[in-house]
């Protein structure tokens, strides 16, 4: 039996997005260790008959020393483990994870960068002048024939390519996680449009880069019009990212009237059936998912013109409303129209979901994932740990 390490810088990501993956993998006979920094979720993740291991990973360090250590500790895990692939999810894991892996001899690694997060997105002087260092370690971190690299959208291959940050044949585009379609329910075709105050929905880590400050502000200018729309926040601050909002903002906003707050939500299928309208008018995604769940539910989708975004509403006017990055009012523009065209609401939604289970369903995503995995599958002459993964 081969096998297969996955690693992420949060459990919860691991047991909200790779939990499929690592159920697949199992079921074509890997042995699946799962590796994360701390958290609520990796316990939750061995009651669900998975080995997971606690990596001593602090998201937000910068300090040479300790990330070395931390490459250092991943390798030895690695050893130990005899593991015959490596594949580490977001920036940081994939770097630490492929180094320590080419370190520990690893016959094969494989990267998922989900968009290019912080460093990349944020006008913060930091996250300027880091981009330079990071861009060299990627083109140190994701090198060799037993490398791969999976990005989540168009842009981001485009920009891997142009920075030569890579082989150009060592990319692989998946679009996105991929998502149980089946579990997402639409309402019947025919159900009557509905009359009731607009529910407008934005689910994300409570960060500025998800667009949270424009949607906030869209509610403040429709509310001034008297609108009786409600505006509803799901999800969490994320202490471990520069760009997470504080809870007392939140709470704030909420006070204020502005918007009621979820917090986190484990059952989104429970929510986005009272929920009419998906909002993410995020700066830069991989390919979010909140936007697919929701269009599996034939939710209307408005988000914005940019890298991920673009790929999961790609018609403007037709599966779904595009608006500029960072532009609150034409966001509330968009809300305002669904408002009160409530069939082409249903329109939109309608095409949305279509979308979603022709490109997105997360069967689809499984079968490209694996096939990647078997075009680093050594040939027979190698070491007995070498992965072989069985068609």
């Amino acid at each position: 039996m081969n096998k297969v390490i996955l690693f992420a810088n949060t459990d919860w990501y691991l047991y909200n997005f790779r939990l499929s993956l690592a159920y697949r993998l199992r079921d074509m006979g890997h042995e699946v260790v799962l590796i994360s920094p701390p958290g609520e979720y990796g316990p939750k993740l061995c009651e669900l008959g998975f080995r997971w291991r606690a990596v001593p990973m602090i998201r937000r360090s910068l300090n040479p020393f300790r990330e070395l250590a931390l490459v250092l500790w991943l390798a030895r895990l690695f050893r130990e483990e005899d593991a015959a692939l490596v594949h580490g999810f977001t920036i940081k894991s994939a770097v630490y994870g492929s180094l320590g892996a080419k370190l520990a001899g690893v016959p094969a690694r494989v990267n998922s960068v989900a968009g290019l997060g912080y460093v990349f997105t944020s006008r913060d002087l930091k996250a300027r002048l880091l981009r330079p260092l990071v861009r060299r370690v990627l083109r140190v971190a994701l090198d060799g024939d037993d490398c791969a690299l999976i990005l989540q959208n168009p842009d981001d291959v485009t920009m891997f390519k142009t920075a030569r940050l890579v082989d150009e044949k060592a990319i692989h585009l998946i679009k996105g996680s991929g998502v149980n379609c089946s579990r997402f329910k639409a309402p019947p075709d025919d159900a009557p449009l509905s009359s009731e105050p607009l529910r407008v929905l934005l689910a994300a880590r409570m960060l500025w880069d998800k667009g949270i400050a424009e949607f906030v502000e869209a509610a403040r200018v429709l509310k001034r019009e008297h609108r009786t729309l409600r505006f509803v926040l799901a999800g969490m601050p994320d202490a471990g990212n520069p760009a997470s909002i504080e809870r007392s903002t939140i709470e704030g906003w909420v006070a204020e009237g502005l918007v009621e707050w979820r917090g986190h939500v484990s059952d989104m299928p429970a929510l986005l059936a009272q929920t009419d309208v998906m909002v993410l008018p995020s700066y830069r995604e991989g390919l979010p998912k909140s936007l697919i769940e929701a269009a599996a539910c034939a939710l209307p989708l408005i988000t914005t013109d940019a890298p991920g975004c673009r790929e999961v509403v790609s018609r403007n006017g037709e599966d779904g409303l595009v608006v500029p990055v960072r532009d609150a009012t034409a966001l509330a523009n968009a809300i305002r129209l669904l408002d009160d065209d409530r069939a082409l609401a249903r329109r939109l939604g309608l095409a949305a979901r279509d979308k979603a289970l022709r490109e997105f369903d997360e069967a689809i995503v499984l079968d490209k994932t694996i096939g990647v995995y078997r075009t680093l599958a050594p040939a027979p002459e190698r070491a007995p740990s070498s992965l072989h993964i069985a068609p």
